[in-house]
């Protein structure tokens, strides 16, 4: 079986980030040479998340409105997390878990088995420090 390995590295300005990561994982999988196998994107901070989505900014608006509004509103005295730590990310560590923190790409024919419209995406919701993503190449 082969295999390849990529680490990103990611500082975002915004407490609150989307980025495209796509290019990135099919990097991984060309330097991995498979044809055939799978790709595990995996973020590796319990307030990130990476997910298959549409490349569309107003959808990216909509998930981060949705994420404040209906999910995890950033209201640090509102959580016990908060309190107990002396943090103030707890409604991060929330939009984590509704979001997902990895997502495995299948690899079909040499390419990334993704469907016409979707893209791989990490999701800030605690930035504004360094943080990292697994990629993880496998198959034949």
């Amino acid at each position: 079986m082969k295999h390849h390995t990529d680490y990103l590295t990611f500082e975002t300005r915004a407490r609150q980030e989307i980025i495209d990561i796509t290019d990135d994982v099919e990097r991984c999988r060309a330097a991995a040479g498979i044809a055939e196998g799978m790709v595990l994107v995996s973020a590796m901070h319990i307030s990130a998340s990476v997910f298959v989505n549409d490349h569309e900014p107003n959808l990216w608006g909509d998930i981060l409105k949705w994420l404040e509004e209906r999910i995890a509103p950033w209201s640090p005295d509102r959580y016990r997390h908060n309190s107990g730590t002396g943090e103030d990310n707890a409604a991060a560590h929330l939009r984590s878990i509704t979001v997902g923190h990895e997502v495995i790409v299948p690899v079909t024919k040499g390419e990334l088995d993704l469907g016409p419209w979707q893209r791989i995406f990490y999701g800030e919701w605690d930035g504004q420090r360094p943080k990292r993503v697994i990629i993880k190449a496998m198959g034949e």
